[in-house]
């Protein structure tokens, strides 16, 4: 009769520690992914696909129509903001003094400059998006092992003699100390989710919108460091140009000086060719410094320390591009422009957040299991298994899924507006670009004309001051002409060649046409 006793005593407390043991493993049991009542949520867009925090542009204004002291009709410029102003510094310079060409400016504009480096970083993020958004479609594959060392207080969790008086007898008050080890492997996949399937799609068009913005910004990076670099071009120019100005003022006043001492010219045209000459050595002295302030600007941009010495292994060219007929260069642009065809990729990123957004009305089915060893050791465990079906069909969520669809809606309607928006600005750009090629062409005929006319006027003034036909009034008035004409002759030059790379831009070639537009032919 005791036997019998205790016989039941051990299977009843034999019972309460398997019941134990087994809440305690349901609980911890990994489930995977499919076995989630929640329904996979759209993920939306933002609502607007531009970034407008950074930008390179080239500018034209027109030059007053009052002023006939020149002969430039615009005035051209590159303007960087934000990221494109930056860089990080080259691991590798030593601040030796460096020679730069146009090709090693863009090399390292490239490689160093933020605006490259912030779409490099852009892209890895959006990248990272979409696999992340693959894995809700792709297996789900776990592997767990525990042991469990376990003493219960019966108690504690509601099993007492009031509660289950038939086996008061056998009850005991604590359970254990008993132990257990489980390993398991564990696997979830979706079969049927249209809304997770419309979020990969989505995020895989995004990724592709990312690299195209980041070809685009590779151009605004070159548009950027070329148009510093021509801008440091024109100042060395303007700088050599003062120079000769301070040369001719310099001669001016010796022969004054000179003739004065002799008693052929008063001392008026002496101090009158002192003050020019002093003229002449501040502008060289202003000049000198914009230069300098300009190198530092262009060191800036490519990630070089400010401390180098910059010598430039290039002047400005005067270089008539054959250009195609401006229709055919529309087409060529709206095919080849990265910032358009990131728009259209914007579009159809937008498109597909809106079907995943429609497909929370959908059902989704998923399915998951796991197989373990469980036992009280590794050798005496037993495998068990469990396979499950999930099929999830949307009822009533509130309103949920009614405010996604308005959400992607809208945002697609934006990403539209925006693609036909940036149609008609690569238009712009290419007709705008078309017409200051133009003007800027025949300016730099017209400044090189005039420059060589009061370079021969200046000449002739010099040659009569000499002989004392005139005075040195005539002489300091042809030398301002001169000055005036060679800083015309220099702008227009910088502006051709901006120009040619505003057209090289619009097109979406800059990459290509850069890197040689200073090759002498």
């Amino acid at each position: 009769m005791k036997r019998i006793v205790k016989t039941r005593r051990s299977l009843f407390v034999f019972f309460l520690m398997s019941s134990l043991s087994l809440g305690g493993l349901c609980q911890s049991s990994p489930s995977g992914q499919g076995s989630s009542s929640q329904p996979t949520r759209a993920q939306q867009v933002p609502l607007s696909g531009r970034q407008a925090s950074s930008t390179v542009t080239s500018q034209q204004t027109a030059v007053g129509g009052g002023s006939t002291s020149t002969a430039n009709t615009i005035n051209t410029s590159i303007s960087a903001q934000g990221n494109y102003q930056s860089s990080v510094l080259d691991p590798h310079a030593t601040g030796n003094p460096l020679g730069l060409t146009l090709g090693d400016t863009i090399r390292r504009g490239l490689q160093f400059n933020l605006g490259t480096i912030n779409g490099n970083n852009s892209l890895r993020q959006v990248r990272a998006q979409r696999l992340a958004a693959l894995s809700v479609l792709r297996p789900d594959l776990t592997a767990s092992l525990s042991y469990t060392d376990q003493k219960s207080d019966l108690q504690a969790i509601g099993l007492s003699a009031s509660t289950v008086p038939s086996f008061a007898s056998l009850l005991p008050k604590v359970v254990g100390p008993y132990h257990y080890y489980d390993a398991r492997g564990s696997a979830s996949q979706s079969l049927f989710d249209r809304t997770a399937l419309g979020n990969y799609r989505a995020a895989k068009e995004l990724e592709q919108a990312s690299d195209l913005s980041l070809k685009d910004a590779r151009e605004l990076v070159i548009l950027a460091v070329s148009g510093e670099y021509l801008r440091n071009l024109s100042e060395v120019a303007l700088v050599r140009s003062q120079e000769a100005q301070v040369q001719y003022a310099q001669a001016s006043y010796d022969q004054a000086l000179a003739q004065g001492r002799a008693g052929t010219k008063s001392r008026v045209d002496t101090q009158r060719s002192l003050v020019q000459l002093q003229t002449e050595q501040q502008r060289l002295s202003s000049n000198q410094a914009d230069l300098a302030k300009e190198k530092l600007t262009l060191l800036r941009m490519i990630g070089v320390p400010l401390r180098t010495q910059v010598t430039f292994q290039e002047v400005l060219p005067f270089r008539q591009v054959a250009t195609m007929p401006l229709e055919e260069a529309i087409r060529v642009a709206e095919s080849e422009r990265k910032d358009l065809q990131a728009d259209a990729a914007q579009v159809r990123a937008a498109e597909q957040a809106l079907r995943a957004s429609r497909a929370e009305h959908l059902p989704s089915a998923s399915v998951s299991g796991y197989y373990a060893i469980e036992g009280v050791n590794p050798n005496s465990g037993n495998g068990i298994f469990s396979v499950a079906g999930n099929v999830n069909i949307p009822i009533f969520d509130g309103g949920r899924t009614r405010s996604d669809i308005e959400q992607a809606q809208a945002a697609l309607d934006e990403r539209r507006a925006e693609y036909q928006d940036q149609e008609q600005a690569v238009e712009l750009d290419l007709r705008t670009a078309y017409l200051n090629l133009d003007v800027a062409t025949a300016q730099v005929k017209v400044a090189e004309s005039n420059r060589n006319l009061a370079l021969d006027t200046l000449k002739q003034s010099q040659d009569r001051f000499a002989e004392g036909v005139t005075d040195s009034v005539e002489v300091v008035q042809s030398t301002e002409t001169l000055a005036a004409a060679e800083r015309d002759y220099i702008s227009s030059l910088y502006s051709h060649n901006v120009a040619n790379l505003s057209v090289a831009r619009a097109l979406g070639q800059l990459e290509q046409v850069a890197p040689t537009l200073l090759e002498v032919q």
